[in-house]
């Protein structure tokens, strides 16, 4: 994030359904603009944090935590850009003593399966004392239709340092459901769940699935580390930015991650969705 908000509202609504508001932060990001409407359609009151909407949250502006969580009882903590990244863990501490000072009674926390330098975000948070639930999910199946890897598909390639590592990519479709079950339900408090999709495939895969689809190819290209460093630095990252990225990515796709989990049917009572099945909903009507 480079953009800082440090205006704020005091005055925010506080209305709830059955006594339940719950703050969800990066409200426009994959998963918030997922949960938002779901926890809606409970009747549950839904403060939208983001840097521009009614309810202004911003990760790097310390100042507007508490006006988002007054009067909150719990919390969907998306934090960005991951947990991994350098900083977090001193950012997610000192969210934590904010919530429990505004008597926030419950917090999600979505942390990435895998990542051994997230869980020292996750150990900072709990610190709080506040009641927690981790869900550590796997790559999403969106980060190939939203954000940068959707823009190589109109180039029919998918360009990324993963090698033939296979990875078990999950539908944020059913991980919004994951974290609102644990938002909302009894029994979560406490627990980590590692969420994935039922199987893993390679990124070649994916590129066959894809094109499956289409009905047009689309290739997936290995790109070295170094490489893929400098093509994020010519897009406009910084070099620290790059660097931590690709580190980031050539982590997770080391092969330790190569299975899948129960987490989402242990949560939801089924399993989760295919990449073919989000693939044939995502791009169906242009195939």
């Amino acid at each position: 994030m480079t953009e800082h908000t440090t205006s704020h509202k005091t005055d925010l609504p506080t209305a709830t359904t059955g006594d339940l508001t719950v703050l969800v932060t990066a409200a426009t990001g994959k998963t918030g603009r997922r949960v938002v409407p779901r926890l809606t359609a409970r009747g549950i009151a839904v403060r939208a944090g983001s840097r521009t909407g009614d309810t202004l949250f911003d990760w790097q502006a310390p100042d507007t935590w508490a006006p988002a969580l007054k009067g909150v009882q719990r919390a969907y903590v998306n934090y960005y850009p991951d947990l991994a990244a350098p900083g977090a863990v001193e950012v997610l501490r000192a969210f934590g003593a904010t919530a429990a000072e505004s008597g926030v009674s419950r917090l999600v926390l979505l942390s990435g399966r895998g990542e051994p330098a997230a869980v020292a975000a996750e150990e900072a948070l709990a610190e709080c004392g506040v009641p927690l639930t981790v869900v550590r999910a796997s790559f999403f199946a969106q980060n190939f239709s939203e954000g940068p890897m959707a823009e190589g598909l109109g180039r029919g390639e998918i360009a990324f340092p993963a090698g033939n590592t296979a990875e078990p990519f999950i539908d944020a479709e059913d991980l919004a459901d994951v974290l609102v079950a644990a938002l909302v339900e009894d029994g979560h408090e406490g627990r980590t769940h590692e969420v994935t999709g039922p199987r893993p495939i390679t990124f070649a895969e994916v590129a066959a699935e894809i094109s499956a689809v289409l009905g047009r190819e689309v290739h997936y290209v290995p790109v070295p580390g170094a490489a893929y460093q400098a093509a994020l630095q010519e897009a406009g990252l910084s070099e620290p930015e790059a660097s931590w990225l690709t580190d980031l990515f050539t982590t997770l796709l080391d092969g330790h991650n190569a299975s899948s989990t129960t987490g989402v049917r242990e949560v939801l009572g089924r399993e989760p969705g295919t990449f073919a099945a989000f693939a044939r909903r995502e791009w169906g009507a242009a195939g």
